[in-house]
């Protein structure tokens, strides 16, 4: 079993920017493909980024294109997301996640994900 906490949510004013943390657990972090979603009140939970096992292929939502960032650092066993110039749509649930490993891309839907942090709110104010 792994475990991934998330942190740096918080209230921000639209225009301001946030970063994300997810750390997992275990000694096995590089062999993952990782995700970020999003889920607002009321709608189901959304692709956002994705990021390969090195860290040299990432895939973005549309949405988010130039404005969010993913990266990752396997030595601390951390997955970030840098959000810039946030709009209040950006409002939602953040949540962190492992691809299963027989996925050969970044994949876009929960499905293709076997474990999930706990989620972290992210609210922007116009």
């Amino acid at each position: 079993q792994v475990q991934l906490v998330e942190s740096g949510g918080g209230l921000v004013q639209a225009g301001g920017s946030l970063r994300l943390s997810c750390t997992a657990s275990g000694r096995t972090f590089s062999w993952y493909n990782m995700g970020w979603f999003r889920q607002a009140p009321g709608k189901e939970r959304a692709f956002v980024a994705g990021i390969s096992r090195s860290g040299g292929r990432t895939y973005y939502a549309d949405s988010v294109k130039g404005r969010f960032t993913i990266s990752r650092d396997n030595a601390k066993n951390t997955v970030y997301l840098q959000m810039n110039s946030l709009k209040p749509e950006d409002t939602a649930v953040y949540y962190c996640a492992r691809a299963r490993m027989s996925g050969l891309d970044i994949a876009t839907v929960t499905d293709e994900y076997d474990y999930w942090g706990q989620g972290t709110q992210v609210t922007v104010s116009s």
